[in-house]
């Protein structure tokens, strides 16, 4: 993920900040719950420099997602983003996922950077018949919307949001800065989003610290979290997003969805076992840990399963 990434990161106030004033009121409607899920996971798979520490050595690239769905009930899908999967690669994706996996469809870039967001052809209901082939195991479908989408499109994307199937979760990620330059920009779509039961993507990345507004519009949150190769920095974020996700969940959120990414995403699934081991260690909540001994396991919660 290049999007905010900076050569040199000396000067960057990596604290998180306050939750959005909008977020305070949501969550005030809200009411906790008993087990609220927690999934951590990377952005794909297909990690050949995996085999020995997330998959068992040995491991053929055929076999890879059925053994990183033993240590990870998550993934950042990507590949959605690029083309329309066939029918039979979804049921091949599901059936070889553990009951628990989720994955996070990113939205085709055919819809999402079209200027009539996909409302003009056909694209969208396509592309949306064939994830809704994962059933039960789509956790939030996310779209991505390109860098010079700013905030004098807002009757486009609510028109968009409104057309979207209410079944399919759903979290927008916005980029142009005309969205943050003031939180009453923000506060219409928000609005629309709280109505609809939809979520704003939230991005931690080191050079646009405006995405990282903390604004929570429904009791599904999905976190973009972007490291710079394991530096000392990094672990000290993640003890805050620990402390955030505590107070978060004990105040309604039900599922978070965490993504961290590390240059080239060899090293995402340390930073992974990080934040699972912080979590399990320093609050009550329910999380898979990460297998990375590249030894065969059957995977396993800390605690209980879901």
């Amino acid at each position: 993920m290049k999007f905010g990434k900076l050569p040199d990161i000396s000067g960057v106030d990596f604290s998180l900040p306050t939750d959005h004033p909008f977020t305070s009121r949501f969550l005030e409607k809200q009411s906790a719950v008993a087990s609220p899920k927690i999934y951590i996971g990377c952005t794909g798979w297909s990690m050949k420099e995996w085999v020995g520490t997330v998959y068992p050595k040995g491991t053929k690239a055929k076999d890879y997602l059925k053994q990183y769905a033993k240590s990870f009930h998550t993934i950042e899908f990507n590949t959605t983003h690029y083309r329309t999967p066939s029918p039979s690669s979804v049921q091949k994706w599901k059936s070889e996922s553990t009951e628990e996996f989720r994955f996070c469809p990113k939205v085709l870039q055919q819809i999402s950077h079209r200027k009539e967001l996909g409302m003009d052809n056909d694209l969208l209901t396509v592309w949306l018949e064939t994830i809704h082939g994962l059933g039960n195991k789509i956790g939030s479908c996310f779209m991505q919307l390109p860098p010079y989408f700013g905030a004098d499109r807002l009757p486009l994307l609510v028109r968009f949001l409104q057309t979207f199937p209410r079944e399919i979760p759903l979290a927008i990620e916005l980029r142009h800065p005309s969205w943050f330059v003031d939180q009453q920009v923000l506060s219409p779509l928000l609005e629309v989003l709280e109505e609809l039961n939809m979520g704003l993507v939230i991005t931690d990345v080191a050079g646009r610290r405006d995405v990282l507004h903390m604004a929570i519009t429904c009791p599904r949150v999905l976190v973009r979290f972007v490291g710079n190769d394991l530096v000392p920095s990094d672990y000290n974020r993640i003890d805050d997003w620990v402390q955030r996700i505590d107070q978060w969940t004990s105040k309604g959120v039900q599922e978070i969805y965490f993504f961290p990414h590390e240059p080239d995403n060899i090293k995402a699934p340390e930073m992974a076992l990080y934040l699972a081991e912080q979590l399990a260690e320093k609050t009550k909540l329910e999380v898979l840990i990460p297998n990375l001994s590249g030894v065969e396991t059957d995977g396993g919660i800390q605690g209980s399963l879901f």
